[in-house]
C-alpha cells in the first residue's frame, strides 16, 4: 500500500445547534474545511475519515475533492520496535524484572510527539541536556517522517511563535471527537493506579549547584529540531484530535521532562494511555527533572533510569532511538557511570530483597544498576541474564542452581573477559548440586568456587552458633577494610568452613564460633590469571545487612572491584561528587 501527500477539502452543512470548535449554529450553514494539507495519508485512511464525519455532524456532504500528488508519495512502511516493560518477579514481591518483546507498527498509523524541547530552561543542566540530545532526536524525526510517521511538535506555551504556520493550522483544524474519558488539561497522578514517583522534585531545582529563578527562559522549540512540511504544532488536546482524524493508533513520546510534562501534559503519556492509544516512551530521547541533592540521592542519570522503570511498570513500554536509526542508543556525554549488574538466584537469605535496596543506596551515585532475578516458577532459569554482556561490574548471590548452557555461557564469558566480581555467601556453591545430577539440558560448574573465588567451601557450623568476625591485622590498610574498626563484631548466619584457601587468595577477615577449633576466612580477594578482580565474603544473612561493619565491607569491596575509591559514606554527600 502507498501513502500520499493529499489536500482533502470538505464542504458540508452543519446541523442546527451542533457545537463544533467552540461555536454553536442556530441555522444550517455551509462551510469548507481543509484537512491534512500536504500530509502523508493513505486512500483507505481518507475514506475512513469521511465516514467519521457523517454520523457526528454532517447532514449533507456536498463536495469532496481529493487531489493526490503522486510525486510526494512515500512508502507505507513498518516500524520494528523492541519494547521494554517490567514484570513482577513473584506475587507479593515489590521487585520487578526487565522484560523485552518485539512489536510491529504501521508507520502511517503512528505519531511521534515531541514534548517541551524548549530553547532554554531555568535549570542550566536541563537546557544543556536538551541541546545534547536534540541532534540525535532530529535524526529520528527525519527517518520516521520519511517512513510516513506523523510528527507533532509540542513546545508548551510557545504557540504564538508558530501562529499562522501550516503546521499550527494543521493541528487547529482537527475536528473534535467524542472521547472514552474526558480530556484533561493536566493529568495528575492517580494514587489508586500509580505509586509515588521514585525521585523527588523540588522547584526551582538545578542539578549543577546553582539556582536561577523558575521563570520562563524559553520562547520556542530548540531550533535543532527541524519543523517540516506535513508536521503539526500544538500544546493541547488538539494533538489527540489530530490523531483521531488521521487514524493514529500508536504514539512514540520523546522530550522533557519525563517525570513531569512527559507524563502529565494533555498530549502526554497518561492522557494518551487513558484514551486507548498504544504508547511507548523513547527512553534515550528524554530527560527527567531531578537533582541528586534530593532523594534518593543518586546520579542524575540513575534518577532517569528509576523514572523509566516507573513508567514501564505503571504506564507503557519504552524503546530507544536505535529502533528507528539502528546502531547504539544515545547516551548523554555526562553519563560516565559504570554498569553494575546484580544477579540474584537464591531463596534462603533473601538477597532479592536486601541487595537491590543496598545497591541503590550505596552505588546509585556512580553506577547504572540492573537487577537480574531468577525465575520464581523455575529455579534454574535466569531471564534477562544477557544484560551481563553489557556489565562493567557484577554482584552475584546464587545458590545451587543448574542453568541451561546458553545462560551458563553468559556467566562464564563475563569472567573469561576479565571483568570484576563481588560474590556473596552461597555463591561459593552457586552452580553445584548437593547430590545427584542436573536435569536434562542443565549444566553444573562444580569447580567454580576453587577456580574463580579461590575458596574451599565444604560445610558450615551449626546455625545456632553465634558468629563473630574480625579484620586481619596483616590486611590492615587494604581499601576494602577502610573505615572498619579492627575489633571483633557480631554477624548473623552460620559460619562457613572454607579453610584452607587457594594460595592465590588473600584473606581480609576471619570468623569464629565458640565450638570451632580454628578461625575461618570470611572475606578475601582472589587474583585470577586474567587479572579480573574478585572479592568473596561468606557473610550475607539478612540481619547482617543491618550491621554497619558489614555494610562498609560490602560497599568498599564493590568500589575496589570496580577500580574506584570508596566515596563518602553519606548517600547525599556521595551524590554531590558525581560526574555531571
Amino acid at each position: 500500500m502507498r501513502a500520499f501527500h493529499s489536500n482533502l477539502v470538505l464542504s458540508f452543512y452543519k446541523a442546527p445547534r451542533e457545537q463544533t470548535d467552540d461555536r454553536e449554529y442556530d441555522q444550517p450553514c455551509r462551510e469548507s474545511l481543509l484537512l491534512m494539507p500536504e500530509t502523508p495519508m493513505s486512500l483507505s485512511a481518507a475514506l475512513t475519515l469521511l465516514r467519521q464525519f457523517t454520523p457526528h455532524y454532517l447532514t449533507c456532504l456536498s463536495t469532496v475533492l481529493l487531489m493526490v500528488a503522486s510525486n510526494h508519495a512515500v512508502a507505507n512502511e513498518v516500524l520494528h520496535l523492541n519494547l521494554r516493560t517490567r514484570a513482577q518477579v513473584a506475587p507479593g514481591m515489590n521487585q520487578y524484572r526487565e522484560t523485552l518483546e518485539t512489536a510491529t507498527w504501521q508507520a502511517d498509523q503512528t505519531a511521534i510527539v515531541i514534548c517541551d524541547m524548549w530553547n532554554d530552561h531555568y535549570c542550566r543542566n536541563a537546557a544543556r541536556r536538551v541541546a545534547e540530545m536534540a541532534p540525535r532526536m532530529n535524526e529520528v524525526l527525519n527517518k520516521a517522517r520519511s517512513q510516513g510517521v506523523l510528527i507533532i511538535h509540542s513546545p508548551s506555551g510557545c504557540m504564538n511563535q508558530y501562529e499562522g504556520t501550516p503546521q499550527r493550522k494543521l493541528a487547529q483544524q482537527a475536528p473534535r471527537f467524542q472521547t472514552r474519558l474526558p480530556l484533561q488539561g493536566w493529568c495528575y497522578r492517580d494514587e489508586k493506579q500509580e505509586s509515588v514517583l521514585p525521585v523527588k522534585v523540588d522547584q526551582p531545582s538545578d542539578d549543577d549547584g546553582t539556582i536561577r529563578k523558575a521563570v520562563r527562559f524559553f520562547d520556542r522549540q530548540i531550533e535543532t529540531l527541524q519543523i517540516k512540511k506535513g508536521d503539526a504544532i500544538t500544546d493541547s488536546a488538539e494533538a489527540f484530535y489530530l490523531m483521531q482524524q488521521r487514524g493514529i493508533k500508536n504514539v512514540i513520546i520523546m522530550g522533557v521532562h519525563t517525570n513531569m510534562c512527559v507524563l502529565g501534559r494533555p498530549f502526554g503519556i497518561r492522557q494518551l494511555v487513558y484514551q486507548g492509544k498504544n504508547v511507548v516512551l523513547m527512553r534515550d530521547m528524554t530527560d527527567s527533572m531531578y537533582n541528586p541533592r534530593d532523594e534518593p540521592y543518586v546520579n542524575h542519570y540513575t534518577g532517569n533510569d528509576l523514572v523509566f522503570e516507573h513508567i514501564e511498570r505503571f504506564w507503557c513500554p519504552t524503546v530507544t532511538s536505535a529502533d528507528i536509526l539502528g546502531g547504539k542508543p544515545f547516551r548523554f556525554p555526562g553519563d560516565k557511570r559504570q554498569h553494575l549488574v546484580v544477579v540474584m538466584a537464591e531463596n534462603e537469605y533473601e538477597t532479592s530483597r536486601t541487595l537491590p535496596a543496598f545497591a541503590l543506596k550505596h552505588f546509585g551515585a556512580f553506577f547504572k544498576i540492573t537487577c537480574v532475578y531468577a525465575n520464581a516458577d523455575n529455579r534454574n532459569d535466569l531471564p534477562g541474564i544477557e544484560v551481563l554482556n553489557q556489565a562493567d561490574l557484577a554482584i552475584w548471590s546464587i545458590r545451587r542452581r543448574t542453568f541451561p548452557q546458553r545462560q551458563l555461557d553468559v556467566l562464564r564469558k563475563y569472567l573469561a573477559d576479565g571483568k570484576p566480581l563481588v560474590a556473596l555467601r552461597t555463591t561459593s556453591h552457586a552452580f553445584s548440586l548437593r547430590e545427584g545430577q542436573p536435569a536434562k539440558g542443565l549444566q553444573q560448574w562444580p569447580d567454580f568456587d576453587q577456580q574463580v573465588l579461590g575458596g574451599n567451601y565444604h560445610d558450615h557450623y551449626p546455625n545456632e552458633a553465634k558468629t563473630f568476625v574480625q579484620p586481619l591485622q596483616a590486611a590492615a590498610g587494604h581499601p576494602i577494610l577502610d573505615g572498619i574498626a579492627p575489633s571483633e563484631f557480631r554477624v548473623f548466619g552460620s559460619l562457613y568452613k572454607n579453610h584452607p584457601l587457594a594460595t592465590t587468595a588473600a584473606p581480609l577477615m576471619l570468623g569464629r564460633v565458640a565450638a570451632a577449633e580454628m578461625a575461618e576466612p570470611v572475606a578475601w580477594t582472589h587474583q585470577r590469571p586474567n587479572r579480573g578482580r574478585i572479592f568473596y565474603t561468606s557473610l550475607g544473612h539478612p540481619q547482617s545487612f543491618e550491621v554497619p561493619q558489614f555494610q562498609r565491607l560490602l560497599r568498599n569491596a564493590t568500589y575496589w572491584a570496580a577500580g574506584l575509591p570508596s566515596p563518602p559514606l553519606s548517600p547525599r554527600t556521595a551524590s554531590l561528587t558525581q560526574t555531571k
